[in-house]
């Protein structure tokens, strides 16, 4: 009986599974397709015959490098700003003792439940008067450090036992020691946790990028992505080419890195 209950969960898991993949499924199997499997009724999720010029045609066919590295250069930044900056002002949120500490922490809490869009009007008028729109600048400074990476980083920072601290403050560790050399390593899941997830964030983002840019070769990858569904509108292999190579960077980092998502996510809970 234990046996049957475990096999259907399983299953509508499976089901559950099945239905949530089923369109990333479709994607990649249109851009495998020839034009004339592209219409064909009855549709086949398998393509009879694969096809990689797609990606040759689309990459050829709009400036794609170029995107890939703006955004590239975003994202980098950015996820290093926010490991860097976000853990070392965790690190003195959990582990120091200063007046208006708990305030501080409840701005950064009140940070992260702010949505974006209520920022942006405000943030765009302080880039365009610091002349910083159309500028790959202008998208990398608002964003080298967030609410959230510095709640996670707390955490993570909080986690850790006292006994350790006061070892190394007896041995005659300064504070710069203490976090860099000794706590941080010990953060390693929740900064690879927290590397992907704004690596993920700053490389799908698609609003900010579009309303800061102007200019085509400062386009990042998703804004070139819009540009290209405009000039390819009837041409849904093309489009599907694209989609699956903008979404390459995250899948394979999710799959490289999946084993310390988990750890680094849950390691702040006590």
């Amino acid at each position: 009986m234990r046996i049957t209950k475990l096999i259907i969960i399983n299953l509508i898991l499976l089901c559950f599974i099945l239905i949530a993949l089923f369109p990333f499924l479709w994607l990649v199997s249109t851009s495998l397709k020839g034009s004339e499997e592209i219409f064909q009724f009855p549709p086949k999720l398998l393509p009879e015959k694969l096809t990689f010029k797609n990606f040759i045609d689309v990459w050829q066919a709009i400036p794609f490098g170029k995107y890939y590295l703006n955004s590239f250069i975003v994202t980098l930044f950015i996820v290093i700003g926010n490991l860097f900056l976000g853990s070392i002002t965790g690190f003195v949120l959990a582990r120091l003792n200063f007046r208006f500490k708990k305030l501080l922490l409840f701005i950064v809490i009140v940070s992260i439940v702010i949505p974006q869009e209520m920022i942006l009007i405000p943030l765009y008028l302080i880039l365009l008067n610091l002349k910083l729109t159309d500028n790959l600048l202008g998208l990398i400074l608002p964003s080298l450090v967030s609410g959230f990476s510095i709640f996670m980083m707390r955490q993570a920072f909080s986690s850790i036992p006292k006994e350790i601290e006061d070892s190394a403050i007896v041995d005659g560790c300064s504070l710069f020691v203490l976090y860099w050399k000794i706590m941080l390593p010990m953060t390693k899941p929740s900064l690879i946790a927290l590397g992907l997830l704004v690596f993920i964030a700053t490389w799908g983002d698609f609003l900010f990028p579009l309303i800061i840019l102007r200019s085509q070769e400062n386009y990042t990858l998703q804004v070139g992505l819009s540009y290209m569904t405009g000039t390819f509108v009837d041409n849904f292999r093309l489009i599907a080419a694209g989609s699956v190579l903008s979404m390459l960077p995250s899948i394979l980092l999710t799959i490289f890195l999946s084993r310390y998502f988990e750890k680094g996510i849950f390691s702040g809970i006590k």
